[in-house]
């Protein structure tokens, strides 16, 4: 991809990263692969620190129980987005999702904090 060489300036200092896709396109299937490979492996980042988001157009009349990711995508926390339901589970499950990432910071923090002192 033409914007391979930004990567490393995206990833720098990142503590969380969210992976937004089509479900409905197989293409975006196997790049959510290379997406959570390059930005969460080699990061690398905890599993928890990753969000993947199937984003349903409308009208796709997406089958949200059926989708079936392979590991080691499966481990991930998965949520469905669908712009003509009711957008408030999505959003909880954003803040969900930024409370525990700043958990993880204050308690990485802490711990150096900590190692500093000792």
């Amino acid at each position: 991809s033409r914007f391979e060489t930004c990567w490393p300036a995206l990833m720098k200092d990142s503590h969380g990263v969210i992976i937004i896709f089509n479900p409905d396109l197989p293409s975006h299937l196997k790049e959510i692969e290379m997406w959570y490979s390059c930005f969460v492996q080699q990061q690398p980042l905890l599993d928890s620190q990753c969000l993947l988001v199937a984003h349903h157009k409308p009208g796709s009349a997406g089958d949200t129980e059926n989708l079936s990711l392979a590991y080691p995508l499966n481990k991930l926390k998965l949520i469905h987005s669908n712009l003509e339901d009711d957008p408030e589970d999505v959003r909880m499950e954003f803040i969900k999702y930024f409370k525990s990432i700043i958990t993880l910071i204050n308690e990485s923090r802490e711990r150096e904090e900590m190692s500093i002192i000792s």
